[in-house]
């Protein structure tokens, strides 16, 4: 039951569903928001509906860290007349502007061809215009209210809302958030975990212990699963690119162009030190934005594991890999036959140079597809690792021949048993509700959160009310 001026938490995104993550918490004195994300693969209709909040009304907005699903939707936010202070750790920002730039790309682009295949039917009035546009982001970074937080200190978010961010470990720059104001004179902590990460991911410190939460907002991404170990995968993945690279195959990687394409380097830089990667190997990072963020990785190695800190200036780079920077240089990759590892973007086959290398390459059963990341509903990468027989590249039907990798323990996400620790850490845990995640998963996630926690949870509708 409602009472008057209570603070509530409202989710407008990541409800039910992992992608979009936008949570507006209203203190009764002001009004934030808890980052403001795309919405991705069957739910991408979702970003061409209206915010479901004023964001004139949004004093302040932080950021948990800099991945689309939890940025791409900040254009709207400004074009619809928000003014406030925008609150992140220094690298987020840095990233944040990377992941944007590249979105308005994307979409200037696919906005270009369907508006010449639309002007030959006639059609040109109906296309879709970009939900923004490059230069949109520009200007939005160049008037953005830039608060760089320090981890573990306190910030004053509003007149009565205060912060603490810490460490979550997801990727570079992440952080959980410790949120505290007063509502009827009683103080009230609301923890938002962002997505936490997979403490064995060698690239990244594990998250930080958390404190006290009367309400934890908790991501579910995999509440329903334990990965394999991390050391279980990398001798997974050594073995996959060995034996295709030896039986005179090429090796294709979709991958995120933030912490799953350096996490790869590492490895592979791994490999090519202990020469387990044969020495006639080339290894091609096809991606510009993963390009720019490595480059983000290297500015910040501080931030890094004490493993990948101990390489200092060069924790991604080794003989055999070649930065692809071009279209040219990344269409002359088709005419390598054998020896090659291809990494390129995007990670779930969305979009971008991987539907190439695709095309050119899943139809020959010498090569291999590694996945190494997280496949929403709707994408392409969903599809193949589902098992699809044929599947479609720009309009042309390509048969699957291709080995199949799926190697999950390379997830930037902590698995069901991490969540579950990190969660047993709060010195206070009160209230648990779901976001980020599928419902199925989640489901499974509030079971085990009962038998492990002895704790309800609560599994969040989109818009609906949480009071706190």
């Amino acid at each position: 039951m409602k009472i008057n001026n209570q603070a509530y938490e409202q989710s407008f995104g990541a409800a039910k569903i992992v992608t979009g993550s936008a949570h507006l918490l209203d203190s009764t004195k002001s009004k934030i928001l808890i980052d403001c994300g795309m919405f991705q693969g069957v739910n991408e209709h979702l970003n061409y509906e209206p915010l479901g909040f004023n964001p004139k009304e949004i004093e302040a907005l932080i950021l948990t860290h800099g991945h689309l699903d939890h940025v791409g939707r900040i254009p709207l936010l400004y074009k619809y007349g928000f003014k406030g202070k925008v609150f992140a750790h220094p690298a987020t920002f840095d990233i944040a502007k990377v992941v944007l730039m590249d979105s308005a790309k994307l979409q200037e682009e696919d906005y270009q061809t369907r508006y010449k295949k639309a002007q030959r039917r006639g059609k040109e009035k109906f296309v879709t215009k970009p939900l923004y546009t490059r230069d949109d982001v520009k200007k939005i970074f160049k008037k953005m209210k830039k608060i760089e937080i320090e981890y573990n200190k306190k910030v004053n978010i509003t007149k009565d809302i205060r912060a603490v961010f810490k460490d979550a470990g997801h990727i570079l720059g992440s952080a959980f958030v410790e949120i505290e104001f007063e509502n009827f004179g009683i103080k009230k902590h609301v923890v938002f975990s962002g997505d936490l990460g997979n403490k064995d991911n060698e690239i990244l410190p594990p998250p930080k212990k958390p404190a006290v939460a009367d309400a934890l907002f908790i991501e579910s991404t995999y509440g329903d699963r334990n990965h394999k170990s991390f050391e279980e995968s990398k001798l997974e993945f050594k073995k996959a690119i060995i034996e295709t690279l030896l039986s005179g195959g090429n090796v294709i990687i979709p991958t995120f162009a933030i912490e799953r394409a350096q996490q790869l380097l590492c490895l592979l830089k791994e490999m090519s030190e202990e020469k387990s990667l044969p020495k006639e190997a080339k290894v091609f990072l096809d991606s510009p934005m993963a390009n720019k963020v490595t480059a983000i990785y290297k500015k910040w190695y501080k931030l890094l594991s004490k493993k990948c800190q101990k390489f200092k200036k060069h924790p991604f780079e080794f003989p055999q890999l070649k930065l692809i920077k071009d279209v040219e240089e990344s269409k002359k990759i088709n005419d390598i036959h054998r020896n090659a590892v291809i990494i390129a973007g995007s990670g779930m086959c969305t979009g971008g140079r991987i539907l190439h290398h695709l095309k050119h390459r899943i139809w020959n059963p010498k090569n291999s597809i590694l996945f190494v990341g997280y496949q929403a509903k709707g994408t392409l990468g969903r599809e193949i690792i589902e098992g699809a027989k044929f599947i479609k590249i720009f309009h042309e039907e390509i048969i699957v021949r291709a080995k199949i990798y799926t190697i999950n323990g390379f997830s930037a996400h902590a698995d069901q048993r991490e969540l579950l620790e990190w969660m047993s850490e709060f010195d206070r845990l009160n209230r648990i509700f779901l976001i980020h995640g599928e419902y199925d998963k989640q489901l499974v996630f509030k079971s085990v959160i009962k038998n492990f926690l002895n704790k309800k949870a609560h599994i969040v509708e989109m818009g609906e009310k949480i009071y706190l």
